[in-house]
């Protein structure tokens, strides 16, 4: 067993025994894995990915180590205007998935759900609001959340306020961009900076807040470059890897540290061979613990996870001359934001662009926006001749996925996928 097995089982132990010292030594086992990612970066992995990893390692440490420098979130909180008051935003989705590296994830979940919560609740909620109930995690200043895209929200951050004491700002999200819709968030995104001005002590600066999306505007283009360049090079990365690019795409938009992370990986990519596999299109959410998905798509030359849509929910220039109403636009259009079909058309337009060869839609346990819309987005895809995978499973809880079946179902598609390339050849 490495050390770094045993400090897992250490800590996985003392969160059971002693909340607060196990919480101490959880944010003391970030910090060192901030920096082992940076002096001790795996090998296989291409080298942008790896600076991708640390950045994300640095994220969590940083700001779990300041508990009055960040908020909780979900991931589609603005971070832009956190960021305006030099403040972190750490989702309460990637915070459980940072909590199962620790093997943590089923301890929270049964706290949760002996405490009351549904077992239908999504686990990644599941998770946090165990973290709270076992009285591990240390509680922030604020919080932030939106109704986009999931409806279990609202009743997270409400009872994360009545048990841990955090309250928060809860944005209402419209699902028209008519000006009277635009307006309405729009306003209320300004009801937070001055909230925020008040919570926290510091002057709102509206053209700071112009600045973070001129170089958000920047690196979005910079992105669509690195993705453009991923469709013909071969760039080792991992399940987790998308996973990390979503967190910077939605913790750390705007910031000059993640413009210039993305920077590094267009130089970088350009240094790696050609990529004459299967592209790959993600759907939803990343289950990065799964044994078979990792096998296939950690490295794989034959494969490769080329984009996924949550990466990619908004990809549209923000305008820095109104700032809060550019905001409201880029909230309402995301593609999680509405009706499905609107969703549907969105990625079938993204896996034309990025010539995916297949999509693979994950629907997460709890999640009824994502096993709700399968089957239209299946249907889209059918239209643009493009195979299709559908996967049950779970992001975080291994005890909701079956390892059997994904890998029964995965290798069968696969082996679709070569057949009909075998055709075509043979055809031309």
């Amino acid at each position: 067993m490495s050390i770094a097995d045993r400090y897992i089982n250490y800590v996985n132990q003392e969160v059971k025994k002693d909340p607060q010292k196990g919480w101490d030594h959880m944010v003391l086992g970030f910090s060192a894995n901030k920096w082992r990612s940076r002096l001790l970066p795996r090998p296989g992995l291409a080298r942008g990915y790896q600076k991708l990893e640390a950045l994300m390692m640095s994220l969590v440490a940083d700001s779990l180590s300041h508990k009055n420098r960040y908020v909780w979130g979900n991931i589609f909180a603005p971070c832009e205007i956190m960021e305006c008051f030099g403040l972190s935003t750490l989702s309460i989705e990637c915070l459980s998935c940072y909590f199962s590296g620790y093997h943590l994830e089923d301890y929270f979940i049964d706290s949760a759900q002996n405490s009351g919560i549904a077992p239908t609740l999504c686990s990644y909620h599941k998770t946090f609001v165990g973290a709270v109930e076992s009285g591990v995690l240390r509680r922030p200043e604020y919080a932030v959340t939106t109704s986009l895209s999931c409806d279990g929200n609202l009743n997270t951050f409400r009872y994360l306020e009545k048990k841990a004491g955090v309250p928060f700002t809860f944005l209402d999200v419209p699902y028209r961009d008519d000006p009277a819709s635009v307006d309405y968030l729009a306003g209320q995104l300004r009801e937070l900076a001055d909230t925020l001005s008040s919570v926290f002590g510091q002057p709102f600066d509206e053209e700071r807040l112009r600045r973070i999306l001129q170089v958000e505007n920047e690196t979005r283009r910079d992105l669509m470059t690195f993705l453009e360049l991923e469709k013909t090079h071969f760039y080792p990365g991992e399940i987790i890897s998308q996973l990390y690019l979503m967190m910077g795409t939605h913790l750390l938009m705007g910031t000059e540290k993640f413009r210039d992370l993305v920077k590094f990986l267009i130089e970088d990519i350009k240094t790696y061979p050609e990529f004459t596999g299967k592209r790959i299109l993600w759907v939803h959410l990343l289950p990065f613990y799964q044994e078979t998905l990792r096998k296939y798509f950690n490295g794989n030359p034959k494969y490769q996870v080329i984009a996924s849509d949550i990466v990619l929910d908004y990809a549209d220039e923000l305008d820095e001359s109104d700032p809060f109403r550019a905001l409201a636009l880029k909230t309402i259009r995301n593609i999680y934001n509405g009706s499905y079909h609107y969703k549907a058309e969105a990625i079938g337009l993204l896996a034309q662009e990025m010539d995916a060869d297949a999509v693979i839609h994950f629907c997460h346990w709890g999640c009824k926006q994502a096993s709700g819309g399968s089957i239209l987005l299946k249907e889209k895809m059918k239209e643009l001749n493009i195979p299709m995978l559908i996967l049950d499973g779970d992001g975080i809880d291994k005890r909701n996925s079956h390892d059997g079946q994904i890998k029964t179902r995965l290798e069968a598609f696969l082996e679709i996928l070569e057949s009909e390339e075998h055709r075509q050849e043979e055809t031309c």
